[in-house]
C-alpha cells in the first residue's frame, strides 16, 4: 500500500520519449504487426487485417464504470473507453456487437483525448483502455495530446491477453495498470473457440513482459490502484479454460501476489448457444472449484475472495 501518488508514468518520460514512441507505434500501421496476428497489411492506406480497423481512433463507447475491480472502481468510477472490433475471434464474446458486429465510430485524435479529459474531470480514477491492443498507436497518440492539456491519471491497458511483445515494449513508461485476460491454457481451446492457436504461448510470454514492466499491483490508502499487473480469468463450463494450469502458471511463474479475478459471470452469447457445453452457465461446484485451485497454487490475492 502507498500513501505517496507519484504522477503516471507517461508524464515521467523524458521529453521527447512519448513522441518517439508514438512515432514507432504508428510505424507499424504500415505493415501491421501490432498483434500476434501479423496481417502485414498497410492500415494507413485503407487496407484492414483481422481486427477490421484502420489507422483512426474507433470507438464504441465511454463513461465512469463500476462494474470493473475494486482497485479500479473505488468511489468515483474506472473511466473506461471500450475501442470498437477485436483482435480475437471469441464465440462466445460478451461484448460481441462491439468486437463482432462493430458498433461504433471513427474519431480523431483530438476528440479523443477529450473524452479522456472529459472523464478525469468527472473524478474517474484512471483511463481504463478496453480492447486496445489493435488501437494501441491511435491511444497513445490521443494519451499525448490529451497529457499536453492536462491528463494525469493512470492508463490501464484492459486487453484480450493476446499480445506483441515488440507492441507491449513501446507501452514501457505509458502503461501503468496491465489487465489481461488469460483465456486458455491448451492451444485446441484456444483455436477452437477464439481462432489463435498460439494463444496460451503467446499470454505467457505476454504477461510476463506486462510483469517485468509494472510488477505487482500497487494500491494507495483507499484501496485505488496506482500501478502493476491485474490478470482476469473467465471460468469456462466444463473446465475449457484449463484453470488448474492457468493459475499454476501466474503462481509460479509470474507471482503469487499476482492480484487475479477470477470471474463466475459466464453466459452464453453470440454463438455459444449451438456449441455445448458454452451453451450454458457455470456451475456453482465448477467456479468454487477454480478457487480452489487458485488458493492451492499459492494465489495470495484473488479478488472478492482473499483481496
Amino acid at each position: 500500500m502507498h500513501d505517496c501518488v507519484s504522477p503516471p508514468s507517461y508524464l515521467q518520460l523524458p521529453p521527447g520519449a512519448l513522441s518517439d514512441k508514438v512515432r514507432e507505434a504508428e510505424e507499424i500501421l504500415k505493415e501491421c504487426s501490432l498483434c500476434p496476428r501479423d496481417c502485414k497489411v498497410d492500415r494507413t492506406s485503407g487496407k484492414e487485417g483481422f481486427c477490421r480497423t484502420g489507422d483512426r481512433p474507433f470507438i464504441s463507447s465511454y463513461g465512469p464504470h463500476f462494474g470493473e475491480e475494486k482497485p479500479l472502481v473505488g468511489r468515483l468510477g474506472s473511466g473506461t473507453i471500450f475501442m470498437g472490433n477485436c483482435n480475437l475471434g471469441c464465440i462466445f464474446c460478451q461484448n460481441y456487437s462491439i468486437s463482432h458486429i462493430g458498433e461504433g465510430s471513427e474519431m480523431p485524435f483530438e476528440k479523443l483525448a477529450e473524452i479522456m479529459l472529459s472523464l478525469q474531470e468527472q473524478g474517474c480514477h484512471n483511463i481504463n483502455l478496453v480492447t486496445p491492443t489493435h488501437q494501441m498507436p491511435m491511444l497513445i497518440r490521443s494519451i499525448q495530446i490529451a497529457s499536453e492539456k492536462g491528463l494525469r491519471l493512470p492508463i490501464v491497458y484492459n486487453c484480450g491477453g493476446y499480445e506483441c511483445l515488440p507492441a507491449l515494449e513501446i507501452l514501457e513508461g505509458i502503461v501503468d495498470i496491465y489487465m489481461p485476460d488469460f483465456k486458455y491454457a491448451a492451444p485446441a481451446m484456444a483455436f477452437k473457440y477464439s481462432k489463435a492457436e498460439d494463444y496460451p504461448e503467446v499470454a505467457k510470454a505476454a504477461l510476463k513482459e506486462m510483469h517485468r514492466q509494472v510488477g505487482d499491483l500497487l494500491v494507495d490508502k483507499r484501496g485505488i490502484a496506482l500501478r502493476g499487473l491485474l490478470v482476469r480469468h473467465l471460468v469456462l463450463p466444463d473446465g475449457i479454460a484449463g484453470t488448474g494450469d492457468i493459475v499454476n502458471f501466474i503462481a509460479n511463474e509470474i507471482s503469487k501476489n499476482t492480484y487475479i479475478n477470477i470471474m463466475d459471470q459466464y453466459h452464453p452469447c453470440y454463438k455459444a448457444f449451438d456449441r455445448p457445453p458454452l451453451n450454458r452457465r457455470i456451475t456453482g461446484r465448477e467456479y468454487t472449484e477454480a478457487i480452489n485451485l487458485a488458493v492451492q497454487a499459492g494465489l495470495k490475492r484473488i479478488d472478492g475472495i482473499t483481496a
